[in-house]
C-alpha cells in the first residue's frame, strides 16, 4: 500500500472514530463527531456540498451537523471573498472556543438556578433544598470554569507568541 493510500484510510479511520468517540461525549449525533474529525482534519475550508458528500449525508443534516459545531464553538462559517458559498472550517481557537460554550451554558444554567431559588421561595423544604443545591452546583462550576478558561486561553497565547 502506498503512502498517500495509508494516509487516506488513517484520515477515514480518524473521522469515524471521531464520530464514534467524540459524537458519544459530548451527546451528539454520530454524524456531528464525523464532520468535527472531517473539518479538524481538513487542510482547507470545505463548502456544505463538500461536507455533505464527504459525509454521505442529505444537505439538510451537513447543514444542521455545522449549526452544531459552530453553536459549541469550533467550526466557523464564513463567505471567502468572490465566492457565491459559504465555508466551513475548524477555529484555530476551538477547544477555546469549545470551553467558552460550556463556560456560557454553564453560566446560563446558574442563572436559571438563581430565578428559580426565587422563585421557588414559597415550596416546600425538600423543593427548596434541590434548588438551593442546583443554584450552588451551578455557582461551583462557573467558578471553576471561568478561570479554567482563562488560564487555558492564556496558556495558548503564550503558546503562538513564542518564535
Amino acid at each position: 500500500m502506498s503512502q498517500a493510500a495509508e494516509s487516506v484510510d488513517a484520515h477515514d479511520a480518524l473521522v469515524e472514530e471521531f464520530g464514534l468517540h467524540i459524537g458519544r461525549a459530548m451527546g451528539w449525533p454520530r454524524m456531528a463527531g464525523r464532520a468535527a474529525g472531517l473539518l479538524m482534519l481538513s487542510e482547507e475550508p470545505m463548502t456544505l456540498a463538500q461536507l455533505q458528500d464527504a459525509l454521505d449525508a442529505s444537505k439538510g443534516s451537513a447543514s444542521e451537523m455545522t449549526r452544531l459545531l459552530i453553536a459549541n464553538g469550533t467550526v466557523e462559517r464564513y463567505k471567502e471573498a468572490g465566492q457565491r458559498h459559504y465555508v466551513y472550517r475548524w477555529r484555530n481557537d476551538a477547544w477555546a472556543g469549545c470551553l467558552q460554550h460550556v463556560v456560557t451554558s454553564t453560566t446560563r444554567l446558574r442563572e436559571l438556578a438563581e430565578r428559580a431559588r426565587e422563585q421557588g421561595a414559597g415550596m416546600s423544604a425538600m423543593q427548596r433544598d434541590r434548588l438551593n443545591e442546583m443554584r450552588e452546583y451551578y455557582q461551583f462550576m462557573v467558578s471553576r470554569l471561568e478561570p479554567l478558561l482563562s488560564e487555558y486561553t492564556a496558556t495558548r497565547e503564550s503558546r503562538t507568541v513564542q518564535p
